[in-house]
């Protein structure tokens, strides 16, 4: 894939938008006995999330009432859990995501890493402040109560939000720092991480993907295959998602749903994550990667994994 790539969404903002003849259909899908979910689907699953919030406010001003508070009593479930999320402004999605990663029995590594290793500087910034907002606690404090070791050190690194976005890209680094990471790796008896550390939390991802190409060139094997061989555990997976997030990233979120969705059970707040923030940005590209990773359309994935109005809204996101 040539970089940088022009990401391709599934949900643009709706041309014909009209926030109070939304708003008064979701009014009316609540009202009165029972729930017309369908007209919930029609209204929220195309439309931004910043023309979601158009239409919460709308809800707000006509009826006095919070949006997203009725949506939790007349929803149940997993709809209810995809239904929330589209209509949560996106900062406040990912802290809570966050937040709720770290919080309870055992921390789920893998969505610190994906959230954090693929959100530009100015994002991270964003979610700090607002999970400052929403929970009075600081996050880099949270991430580092709660992980240990080198892979404690990467989130914090990538917690600051101050990774190179200079969209040109120096060969002359590229190969020094291809150079460095090999003898910090494969040319030294046991693991430099420091190194790993400065370079694949704190270089442009365009400069990553250069990278990949000059390492692969001196040492013979992929980048990928030399984290393999010299880490393991979270900071295994956390310095992989970096690089697999330079060199594709729909293929990266392509191999998250995939995983979301194999094998037994269903991750289905991963599921959710990833259509939510990732469909007005490059959905499109992740089916993509998706169909051609794993022999299947997304679309058929979704439709034997998932059931019911949850199934149909997801559906009508990717499509």
């Amino acid at each position: 894939m040539s970089y940088p790539h022009q990401p391709n969404p599934t949900i643009v903002p709706a041309a014909d938008f009209n926030p109070r003849a939304d708003a008064e259909a979701l009014r009316k899908a609540m009202k009165g006995f029972g729930t017309d979910e369908k007209a919930i689907i029609h209204v929220l699953a195309k439309k931004s999330n910043l023309q979601r919030q158009e239409i919460a406010n709308h809800f707000k001003t006509l009826y006095g009432k919070d949006l997203i508070k009725d949506l939790k009593g007349e929803l149940s479930g997993r709809f209810e859990d995809l239904v929330l999320a589209c209509v949560t402004p996106l900062p406040q999605f990912y802290a809570k995501e966050l937040h709720d990663a770290m919080s309870g029995v055992g921390t789920d590594e893998a969505c610190l890493v994906e959230i954090l290793a693929t959100s530009s500087n100015h994002y991270i910034q964003v979610i700090r402040s607002t999970y400052r907002a929403m929970f009075m606690k600081d996050l880099e404090n949270d991430l580092a109560g709660e992980t240990s070791g080198h892979f404690r050190r990467l989130l914090v690194s990538l917690c600051q939000g101050r990774r190179d976005e200079n969209p040109v890209v120096n060969p002359a680094v590229c190969a020094e720092d291809a150079q460095a990471l090999l003898k910090a790796g494969a040319l030294k008896l046991g693991t430099d991480e420091s190194t790993f550390n400065a370079i694949l939390a704190t270089r442009s991802f365009p400069h990553l993907h250069q990278l990949m190409v000059d390492y692969a060139r001196i040492a013979g094997h992929s980048l990928d295959k030399a984290i393999k061989s010299e880490f393991s555990g979270d900071i295994e997976e956390g310095l992989l998602a970096i690089v697999k997030s330079a060199a594709n990233r729909p293929a990266f979120f392509a191999e998250r749903l995939h995983k979301a969705m194999a094998g037994f059970g269903t991750k289905d707040r991963t599921l959710i994550r990833i259509i939510v923030t990732r469909s007005e940005v490059d959905l499109a590209d992740i089916k993509t990667e998706f169909h051609r990773s794993y022999g299947k359309s997304l679309e058929e994935f979704i439709a034997g994994d998932t059931s019911g109005d949850y199934k149909k809204m997801l559906l009508a996101m990717v499509q």
